[in-house]
């Protein structure tokens, strides 16, 4: 396993650091989360209103006592409130069966959101009855709350959670029920999906992407503002209007929407190329604490840009404010150059990675989880280092999923699990990523988790060292000087095959059968 830090030869560009650029700027999407809400449920007038109001006091147990009589009445902001406390564990021992239980006697008795809270719990299910008698549940309530019920039936279908796979149709069918019924939420959402920022590229309409913007902003609903006025300013030239667009971002900025500066900072810096104008926009954005703003005046101070002297001391003080303020490229940035130093600064670095990994970026998560196996701190810890890489690989993140796949293969901070290892070595080895493949050729090699496979071991390797693993070059030697002519012609035909498409298509090992006497 390769265990040098990728911090110390970390070195990210403050144009590509910007990737929350205002040009695809959108509302995030609804999410089915598994976690209880944490926001207590609204208080209604009526019998029930003593027990919600205990519960948003934070006397749960006492909330319960008194909605208990009234569910058994068959109050249903009481049943509600009962599914609520069952489901959140608070005032209640936690059980799904129970919430689900409640919810669908609250339903039964008239409360609209029982079904949504139901539902959820359902879609979440490792079950597919479950998400299938989440998936009826929704359709039912469609019928007369088309909104909110095909909002989140778009999110399911999308997800896969109703399917083997993501389903784009079924989303936009979904998605555009709910729009048609004034869902703001939902045309948003729509937007996203034909402008391929949720997938299918090969679906992309901008053009359809562009009126739903406008449908959303032209209903009110203020999270369309930027996405729309960034799109007339740095989208596709046929769709770009300078005036509505400032007029939209202009409307952004009244309701102190301040990533509105962003998307006028683009538009001065990439259309009109006039680097002073754009240096203008970003600090008043950067007066509002907006962090993307306050990243790129930290970026024309270290490039020397827009008539300012370049300045590494001024530009690392506009990345640590941009790291307060939540940025976590900045943090990243930070974390790269003070590591860079001619005199390192680790411990620096690594609060600032910190700072990073937990706002959520791979990328940090990945060099925390390096820091921490490599012991560049002063102590080793494996187990930390096997938690980071372990968040940065559910992301996707390739060189996260190889560390990962090694610890496994070496037993570093986890047991030995080859299985595992060539699992995540599969997954980062279908990104082309090197290493990840050359691990995955030394498991057939050695047959670790499965049969010895000398031809397709031989055929990973070669393809590893195409794709710059320069240590997959001692691998291949070894496998290469014990083939026989028939295996090397097979090798070839091997890698043929993994380059024919440009994705390797690489499975993991299959468990190696088990012999008699292990059983």
């Amino acid at each position: 396993m390769t265990t040098k830090t990728l911090l110390l030869s970390l070195a990210l560009s403050l144009a590509t650091a910007t990737a929350a650029s205002a040009a695809t700027s959108t509302t995030p999407p609804v999410e089915l989360t598994k976690e209880a809400p944490v926001a207590a449920p609204p208080i209604p007038d009526g019998p029930a209103k003593p027990a919600m109001e205990a519960f948003r006091d934070g006397k749960h147990l006492a909330a319960v006592e008194l909605a208990k009589p009234l569910a058994e009445q068959g109050n249903a902001d009481a049943l509600f409130l009962l599914g609520f406390a069952a489901e959140t564990g608070q005032g209640l021992t936690a059980s799904r069966e129970a919430a689900l239980e409640s919810y669908k006697k609250a339903a039964e008795a008239g409360h609209k959101d029982a079904n949504y809270r139901r539902a959820l719990i359902l879609l979440n299910s490792k079950e597919e009855k479950d998400r299938q008698e989440g998936r009826q549940v929704l359709e039912t309530a469609a019928g007369t709350d088309p909104a909110n019920a095909g909002r989140i039936l778009g999110e399911a279908w999308l997800r896969g959670l109703l399917s083997e796979k993501p389903d784009f149709d079924k989303a936009a069918e979904w998605w555009n029920k709910a729009s048609e019924a004034g869902d703001t939420p939902a045309i948003l959402l729509l937007a996203r999906l034909y402008e391929g920022a949720l997938g299918f590229p090969e679906k992309k309409d901008a053009a359809r992407a562009m009126e739903l913007y406008k449908k959303a902003a032209s209903l009110g609903d203020e999270n369309a503002f930027i996405p729309l006025g960034s799109r007339f300013l740095n989208g596709e030239e046929k769709f770009r209007d300078e005036k509505e667009g400032r007029q939209w971002l202009a409307k952004a900025i009244e309701k102190k929407q301040f990533a509105a500066y962003l998307a006028l900072g683009d538009f001065e810096e990439n259309v009109k190329k006039d680097e002073k104008a754009a240096l203008t926009t970003y600090q008043k954005g950067a007066e509002e604490k907006q962090p993307d703003c306050l990243l790129r005046v930290a970026a024309f101070h270290l490039e020397g840009r827009g008539g300012l002297e370049k300045s590494e001391e001024k530009g690392r003080e506009w990345l640590g404010k941009a790291a307060e303020a939540g940025s976590a490229m900045a943090a990243l940035e930070m974390a790269s150059r003070l590591s860079n130093d001619a005199k390192p600064d680790l411990l620096g670095a690594y609060k600032y990675l910190v700072s990073a990994a937990n706002a959520g970026l791979p990328v940090a998560q990945n060099e925390l989880g390096l820091l921490y196996v490599n012991g560049n701190l002063g102590l080793s810890d494996p187990t930390a280092g096997v938690a980071w890489f372990t968040l940065a690989a559910k992301s996707g993140h390739a060189a996260a999923q190889n560390n990962l796949g090694a610890l496994y293969e070496r037993g570093v901070g986890v047991p030995v699990n080859y299985n595992n290892a060539g699992q995540l070595y599969s997954l980062a080895a279908n990104q082309g990523h090197g290493p990840a493949t050359a691990g995955l050729a030394r498991l057939h090699a050695g047959g670790l988790g499965t049969d010895q496979d000398l031809p397709k071991a031989w055929a990973l390797a070669s393809l590893a060292v195409e794709r710059g693993d320069a240590e997959a070059k001692t691998l291949l030697g070894d496998i290469t000087s014990k083939l026989n002519g028939d295996q090397l012609e097979k090798g070839k035909k091997e890698l043929e095959e993994l380059k024919k498409t440009g994705d390797t298509k690489a499975e993991a090992p299959a468990p190696a059968p088990v012999k008699e006497e292990e059983k």
